[in-house]
């Protein structure tokens, strides 16, 4: 029996029947969404395939209706009230820190760190004021610590990620003697729950780049970058590749799937201007390089990936590249496309063992065209790879990868040392205490720069951020 069956088993036997599920976001839920609301839908529909009684919430736009399940925007003020009537509450991101009184609801907390988000922090802040990447990093840390200080279950998206996650467990008290001792594993308290492919084989319904696109013909070999351009990926090491791929195939041509990322509070990246810039000095834009503004309709993604040809995903040598789960490279997956990405994160370690593409050193051009041209000018061993790549999709499927969570929600139980966080025994409060140090260290120094009418400036500009 394997280990998906036997979790599932489990689940059916010891279940105590339906629960009620709060499945909490802050991203957009519409027809375009990005990876937190993906996984958030996909979570909740699973789980109400499972029979139980699940409300997905975002506190941003809810532009679209769950089958199965109910969708809602909730307020701050609403929250609460839909947190009391739950059995378990599921969430990912900045909420834990936002609603204290979660410390003693009444309900079961997972908590999701599939993005660990104060490492993607040092990237996305990098060129503002360097008091505002402090705050930034504070806050995550804030949230990092009231997200250990109260979850019964924790779920993560790599073996990798889980070995950063018990790190931070441990230095906030919550791998303490009645969590080891109830269970030296620890995958009671913390598991693995990989980002997911579609349960359903991929059907091409219809060809949105392929002979639709201007510049793009109907035999044109397409690579396609299936996802937004952030600070933390090497697009321009793609860019120059296919300047040179062209020389030897005139007719390629690389497609941006998304500029535009579907939450308005998600501004666009230094990199995606960047990304841009170049291509219009290499004389690529709209011939050779082509920019998809909008982002893509969730359910018609595939057919944008399966006119594809290769797959393509880079990114520089940073510390988030290490603990990172690149969603896009799921999708190539699902669509069966070969890969070329950059080494260093845990989906090229998948990649290089399963023969699914070529993997190739971080900002290396020369290397990223050499693969690219492989894979295009040699049909066999392209067709070998998708027959790779077909297979360990299969691994990947949102039913096999949310084994673990649905074990849990089938029987869900308070952490083992439940009663220990709930008088506050623990070392969570680490990070806030950090915050708050790192504030007046700032506040002293814009006391001694600027006197006492910038720190007045300054507390007017934190207050208008925080409402924002």
């Amino acid at each position: 029996m394997s280990m998906d069956q036997s979790l599932e088993m489990s689940a059916q036997q010891a279940g105590p029947g339906p629960q009620r599920i709060i499945v909490a976001t802050l991203d957009t839920l519409g027809e375009r969404m990005a990876g937190p609301a993906i996984r958030a839908w996909e979570i909740a529909a699973h789980l109400s395939q499972e029979g139980h009684r699940v409300r997905l919430l975002t506190f941003a736009a809810c532009e679209r209706q769950g089958v199965g399940f109910q969708t809602a925007r909730a307020t701050v003020e609403s929250f609460r009230a839909e947190v009391e009537g739950a059995d378990i509450l599921i969430i990912q991101g900045y909420i834990a820190a936002t609603f204290p009184w979660l410390r003693t609801s009444g309900c079961k907390i997972v908590i999701d760190l599939y993005d660990p988000f104060h490492l993607e922090s040092l990237e996305v802040e990098k060129y503002e004021p360097m008091d505002q990447r402090e705050a930034a990093l504070a806050r995550a840390l804030a949230e990092l610590g009231a997200q250990a200080a109260r979850g019964d279950f924790f779920i993560c998206a790599s073996e990798k990620q889980r070995d950063l996650w018990i790190g931070h467990l441990a230095a906030t008290g919550r791998i303490n003697p009645e969590v080891y001792d109830a269970d030296p594993s620890l995958r009671s308290l913390i598991d693995v729950v990989p980002f997911g492919t579609s349960d359903a084989d991929p059907v091409q319904t219809h060809h949105p780049i392929r002979g639709r696109v201007p510049g793009i013909g109907p035999e044109d070999p397409v690579i396609i970058w299936g996802g937004g351009v952030y600070n933390w990926f090497d697009p321009l090491s793609v860019v120059r590749a296919i300047d040179l791929v062209r020389a030897q195939v005139p007719t390629v041509r690389l497609f941006f799937l998304g500029m535009k990322h579907p939450n308005p509070d998600v501004p666009q990246m230094d990199m995606a201007t960047r990304t841009r810039q170049e291509a219009d000095a290499l004389g690529l834009t709209g011939t050779t390089v082509f920019f998809h503004e909008d982002w893509v309709v969730y359910e018609d993604r595939i057919n944008y990936l399966m006119d594809a040809d290769i797959g393509i995903s880079t990114h520089f040598d940073h510390v988030e590249t290490a603990f990172s789960f690149r969603t896009r490279i799921l999708d190539y997956l699902w669509a069966g496309l070969p890969i070329v990405c950059s080494r260093g994160d845990s989906f090229a370690d998948v990649v290089e063992a399963r023969s699914l593409g070529r993997t190739v050193e971080v900002e290396d051009v020369e290397a990223l065209a050499q693969a690219i041209l492989e894979l295009l000018t040699d049909p066999q061993e392209s067709q070998r790879v998708r027959q790779r790549v077909s297979e360990v999709s299969q691994e990947y499927k949102w039913r096999r990868s949310l084994a673990p969570l649905r074990a849990y929600c089938a029987a869900p139980y308070r952490a083992a040392d439940h009663e220990r966080v709930a008088r506050g025994a623990h070392a969570g409060r680490i990070p806030v205490i950090s915050a708050v140090r790192r504030d007046l260290r700032s506040t002293v120094h814009v006391l001694r720069t600027r006197g006492a009418g910038g720190l007045a400036e300054k507390v007017r500009w934190r207050l208008a951020r925080l409402r924002r």
